[in-house]
């Protein structure tokens, strides 16, 4: 069995290691978005101590698709330089880099979008009170067309691979769930209808990208809550992932978020989604959840569990993890 400290080489992606930093959120941008030294110093650090894969905090494909006043963007032109800075400073320091694309649907406010939030449907996720307008075709269509000029910036701009953001509360999570999705036309309903739009992101990013570029998926894998998206549902959608063109399956959680308070206190919480989506494709998956201990995450990997270990607050608070978990892997 692979170690965490062993190499992955699969179709399109080859990682020195398999220690992946997630996309987390800092709020360091100006309010347009815009990447600054404290983006390139933050990232580098990381990438040089070693970790495999870093994945780009989650950046706005458009205005109306923005969760925090500070947060990244991808959404015009005149960002592509500084995220080729970005890109570029993560690859010099010895990382692979991929940027993750977002539309935070109704995960945002009026107050941070400048309009009212949308959604498939009039229904607010979990946390959010703020009534969504229900998109009609001719938004969708327009949010696919951002999600395809994004993923040209990305490959502009010099990004190893491009991550699409299906999780956590986000637009096309709140798509796949049957608890914010109440739709009656072909964007609602069945599990094939509910899937629809992020296949037609999927396809957008791809058809951008080219056939050779790396694309993951970060993928709600459950809502763990009552009416919404189960694991069971969740096995049978993501190989229409993976033969929609994804080539890495991130496994995190959907409505639920990224730390449900329920599950937060146990390390690897999320650990049993990507194993049990592991056992229906043949994509590497990512396994994320409150990873702390160096040992463990090589459980993770060498257990089977999982292809990939995404290890997020630990390495906010030690920008060194990556170095000293492989360290004491040759120990």
């Amino acid at each position: 069995m692979p170690t965490l400290s062993d190499p992955l080489i699969s179709g399109k992606i080859t990682l020195k290691n398999r220690i992946v930093m997630p996309p987390m959120a800092n709020d360091m941008s100006s309010e347009a978005g815009e990447v600054n030294d404290r983006h390139l110093s933050h990232y580098r650090a990381r990438a040089e101590a070693g970790v495999g894969l870093i994945i780009v905090e989650h950046s706005y494909i458009m205005p109306a698709g923005k969760m925090t006043k500070k947060q990244l963007g991808i959404h015009e032109d005149g960002l592509t330089e500084g995220l080729k800075l970005l890109a570029d400073a993560i690859r010099g320091a010895g990382a692979m880099s991929a940027i993750q694309l977002t539309h935070a649907g109704a995960n945002t406010t009026a107050d941070v979008c400048g309009c009212q939030p949308a959604g498939p449907a009039d229904i607010p996720p979990p946390k959010r009170t703020e009534a969504p307008h229900p998109l009609e075709l001719g938004e969708i269509e327009e949010i696919v067309a951002a999600y395809r000029q994004a993923a040209r910036r990305a490959v502009m701009a010099g990004f190893d691979s491009i991550e699409i953001h299906g999780a956590h509360g986000f637009l096309l999570n709140e798509f796949v769930s049957p608890y914010t999705n109440r739709r009656n036309d072909i964007y609602g309903g069945s599990t094939e209808n509910r899937l629809r739009l992020p296949l037609e992101v999927i396809t957008a990013v791809r058809e951008q990208a080219g056939p050779a570029f790396p694309l993951l998926y970060r993928f709600g894998a459950s809502d763990f809550m009552q009416g919404g998206l189960t694991l069971e549902e969740a096995q049978k959608i993501a190989p229409l992932l993976v033969e929609a063109s994804v080539d890495i399956l991130d496994v995190s959680g959907g409505l639920c978020g990224s730390r449900p308070k329920d599950l937060a206190d146990n390390q690897g919480f999320f650990v049993p989604l990507a194993t049990s989506i592991k056992s229906v494709i043949d994509v590497p998956v990512i396994a994320v959840g409150g990873i702390t201990d160096p040992l463990y995450a090589n459980s993770v990997i060498a257990e089977g569990k999982a292809d990939l270990v995404a290890v997020g607050r630990a390495l906010l608070k030690n920008p060194n993890w990556a170095g000293e978990a492989l360290h004491q892997m040759q120990e």
